[in-house]
């Protein structure tokens, strides 16, 4: 039996349950965010239906089709160039008027649509009246009510899939009235319009994208020439809200609608000028405590199973079965000691994790990013880089790719440039290492106080890039700010669980062979198996050391351990176990007495601000570049950035030892 195989893009405005459906029709398990932003790229599932299979596109949430970000032109081309068979575009039936914008644009591009009018549980919860009916017959396309986080009516809108599909050849999408000057403008373009390109594109929406200064389509369409009295772009935009105002009056009643109060009452605390930022540091603050306090407890547990059982376990075995020394110390020194090393603080991301993504899917991030607004706007940024910054947190990679939510294009690049200095996931474990062993009792307040650098860097820089190399007016912040909302436990879980598991992975397969690698380093040099002090990694370490000497951690074990980290900042910490032997010691007091022979207090905590700050993993050197498109612009982050770090540490560490 042959199978019908087709293809669905799937387009709406960010927070509209659009990556929720994704999930419900294909099965996956992508992350849902209560934020605009959460999806930056085009993601893709397989589902089959009857006799039909269905390619499904999840497009970047959006807010209209004009290319102004990098998420509109990736859903704007995909939609152009991948000519998908059946556009599905996901409303919000709480704010129609405001999701119809997107779909009268989706509707002109002359593509089979259908809509599924999504959070129709909420909207009878808010008493809108709705008459769908009416509403199909003014769009031109079906109207499906769905509830997707409860997977209702999910079938009959793959029905109405399958018969847009079947139907497409037929299909002309509904010409909506903008007034005479619209209309005898399209007749003028249609006429003059080659044929190669009515035959590509709907003529229809060439002519409006004309209309609205759209200058991709004037260099698609050149030398066609524009009137010269044409209104300016933004009438464009006011006549289609005409036109979703009289569609949304004839359809809506809006009359007994209810609206929930306890968001504004919650929003007039936390959105104030004087104690929201105050709330924030606090909030922050505690995310840190539960991190060290409940994540330290299981670490330590975690710590005791590597650094006593198994490796004492593995070496009687290994003993028993009368393994050479080099085959035991490679396995419990190297193996165990260096992936032990990193998972033992698998607790304490899991926590931060959890605090996170709490704060992210009630609300509260996107507050976070308004109430910070004020204070970017001084360094020549919004609060939409402070969206990317907060990802940061987690890690560099994906909030590189947030920054595409940004419109100005010197905004974005800036944004890049001051994201790593943001401390992801992977230098945590720095963190609770040293700051457990030189800190003991004020890990919190050290560890925050680092992120508090961070973020201070980050901003130093973008008013620094913001007056030299990208000059210009920050664009206006404008964002949508989610109602509260509690996290779905399965959404919750599935969130940490991905992060968790790219630690694990990482640790499993990078830092797996970056564990033999450096034992290998430091056990041989071109004689052979030799003492440590001897190998390969101690003569390069030696090498390099002179560079950190000035900043009171010039050992050659030092030196090795940051360059390697270069690879993943994890490595530091798994090097670390390594080189000072710290597998087999279970407690803070035992490496608290190997590690002081090479840090003091001052050193121990220059060497967090060197790691905070120095050159990102090469994960986040390839985002980079990707992002960028220019090898120049990821060498000047790479060089900067070490730069940058070296000085800092130099200051703190100098300084510290006059004040301590």
């Amino acid at each position: 039996m042959n199978m019908d195989i087709f293809k669905i893009a799937l387009a709406g405005n960010p927070n509209s349950g659009k990556t929720t459906l994704f999930n419900a029709l294909t099965g996956s398990n992508h992350y849902v965010g209560n934020w605009a932003g959460v999806t930056v790229e085009k993601k893709e599932g397989r589902i089959q239906f009857a006799e039909h299979i269905m390619d499904i596109v999840d497009l970047p949430g959006i807010y209209s089709l004009s290319p102004y970000t990098l998420e509109e032109k990736i859903s704007r081309d995909f939609i152009l160039r991948e000519n998908p068979d059946v556009v599905l575009n996901i409303v919000d039936a709480t704010s129609l008027e405001r999701s119809l914008y997107l779909t009268l644009q989706l509707i002109e591009l002359g593509k089979p649509v259908i809509v599924a009018l999504n959070m129709m549980d909420e909207a009878k919860k808010k008493n809108i009246e709705l008459d769908l009916q009416n509403l199909s017959i003014a769009l031109g396309v079906p109207v499906v009510p769905i509830v997707a986080l409860k997977k209702e009516g999910i079938e009959k809108l793959m029905q109405e899939i399958i018969d847009a599909h079947h139907n497409k050849a037929s299909y002309r999408p509904v010409k909506f009235n903008y007034g005479d000057e619209v209309e005898n403008f399209v007749k003028e373009v249609e006429l003059k319009l080659p044929k190669n390109l009515k035959e590509q594109y709907e003529s229809r929406w060439i002519a409006l994208k004309l209309y609205e200064r759209d200058r991709e389509i004037q260099n698609l369409v050149s030398p066609f020439e524009m009137e010269s009295d044409l209104e300016s772009p933004d009438r464009m935009a006011n006549l289609r809200y005409k036109a979703i105002g009289d569609i949304v009056n004839g359809v809506a009643a809006l009359e007994h609608i209810k609206y929930d109060i306890s968001t504004d009452r919650i929003d007039k605390i936390i959105l104030n000028p004087w104690i929201g930022l105050p709330i924030f540091g606090i909030v922050m603050w505690v995310v840190f405590f539960l991190t060290f306090s409940v994540g330290g407890y299981f670490a330590d547990k975690v710590d005791t199973f590597f650094s006593v059982y198994l490796s004492n376990g593995i070496s009687a075995i290994l003993t028993f079965l009368q393994a050479s020394d080099w085959m035991i110390s490679l396995v419990v020194d190297g193996i165990i000691g260096g992936v032990g090393g990193v998972l033992t603080f698998v607790p304490n991301i899991a926590i931060i994790f959890i605090m996170i993504s709490l704060l992210e899917d009630t609300g509260y991030m996107a507050r976070a990013a308004y109430l910070m607004d004020d204070i970017m706007s001084k360094v020549g940024l919004n609060g939409k880089a402070f969206i990317s910054m907060i990802l940061g947190f987690g890690c560099n990679v994906p909030a590189i790719m947030a920054t595409r939510t940004i419109e100005n294009e010197n905004d974005r690049m800036i944004a890049i440039l001051i994201n790593p200095f943001m401390s992801c996931g992977a230098r945590f474990p720095i963190y609770v290492l040293f700051s457990s062993v030189f800190f003991p009792g004020n890990e919190t307040a050290v560890t925050f106080s680092l992120y508090i650098l961070g973020i201070a860097m980050a901003m130093l820089f973008a008013y620094i890039f913001r007056k030299t190399l990208f000059k210009g007016e920050k664009s206006p912040f404008i964002m949508e700010l989610p109602p509260y909302r509690f996290p779905k436990t399965s959404d919750l879980l599935i969130h940490i669980w991905e992060k968790v598991k790219g630690y694990l992975i990482k640790a499993g397969t990078v830092i797996f062979a970056a564990s033999v690698v450096i034992w290998v380093v430091l056990n041989f040099n071109t004689t052979g198996l030799v003492d440590i002090t001897e190998s390969f990694g101690a003569t390069i370490g030696r090498f390099i050391a002179p560079i950190f000497k000035p900043l009171g951690f010039g050992t050659w074990q030092s030196a090795l351990s940051l360059i390697s980290g270069i690879v993943a900042k994890e490595i530091v910490v798994a090097n670390t176990s390594i080189i000072y032997g710290l597998a087999e010691n279970a407690g803070n007091a035992e490496v608290m007495a190997v590690l002081s022979q090479a840090f003091s207090k001052v050193s121990a905590y220059a060497f967090m601000v060197f790691v905070l700050l120095y050159t990102p993993c090469v994960g986040v050197i390839g985002v980079i570049k990707r992002e960028t498109n220019s090898w120049k612009w990821t060498g000047f982050s790479v060089l900067y950035q070490f730069l940058v770090a070296w000085i800092m540490a130099f200051l703190f560490y100098n300084v510290g030892q006059l004040i301590f």
